[in-house]
């Protein structure tokens, strides 16, 4: 793992409809308050025109001593200089993407151990494993499980496992070794965003 900026361990993620929610600035503000030196706030909205990327990004990108991560677009990942990017299965390679900035943490999503391995071989620096637990934001896909994310924990790179994920359901990921957790409904949606981002830490970090 890279010594500096630590990898946060709490991850909130946005998509379309959170970048364009008119009160995305006082949640975001609220998380950042419960999160702090924590929390990684993850610019993504595949629908977004670059520019409204960029815009969601620099939005998100004024929460110090959060840390920004951007999904896919690493030319606003570039612009905003974010901390790190979030590389899907059409993105460049995390070879090609250090070839860009060999400072960001450089993260792939995977959602089985074939592309975990094939992550691990192309040089990411950590993954977003997903869906854990049946999601809404992608009923489509069956739940890993807490035996098959061990099985990809078990390649020896920072784990931050996505889909379903509540302050309850901690504990159970945590007990796989995992590094950390990243969520949608559970923050931007949740009553008391501070709140729910403080427990999740809280959680977390034992």
């Amino acid at each position: 793992m890279k010594a500096l900026p630590a990898l946060p361990r709490l991850h909130a993620i946005t998509d379309e409809r959170i970048a364009r929610r008119p009160d995305l600035d006082t949640v975001a503000q609220q998380l950042a308050a419960g999160g702090r030196e924590h929390l990684a706030f993850h610019a993504r909205g595949r629908a977004l025109s670059g520019l409204e990327h960029y815009e969601l990004a620099s939005r998100l990108g004024a929460y110090a001593p959060t840390r920004l991560f951007v999904n896919d677009r690493l030319d606003v990942a570039l612009a905003v200089a974010a901390t790190g990017v979030q590389l899907g299965h059409g993105s460049l390679t995390p070879e090609d993407a250090r070839r860009l900035n060999p400072g960001w943490w450089i993260g792939k999503s995977v959602h089985d151990l074939r592309e975990a391995e094939a992550a691990h071989a192309g040089g990411a620096d950590y993954l977003l494993v997903g869906p854990v637990f049946p999601t809404a934001t992608h009923p489509d896909r069956a739940p890993l499980g807490a035996a098959r994310l061990k099985e990809i924990a078990g390649l020896g790179l920072p784990v931050i496992a996505i889909g379903g994920v509540t302050p309850e359901r901690i504990p159970e990921l945590m007990a796989v070794t995992i590094h950390g957790v990243a969520a949608i409904t559970a923050l931007w949606h949740a009553a008391d965003p501070a709140g729910a981002a403080q427990r999740m830490v809280e959680e977390l970090n034992g």
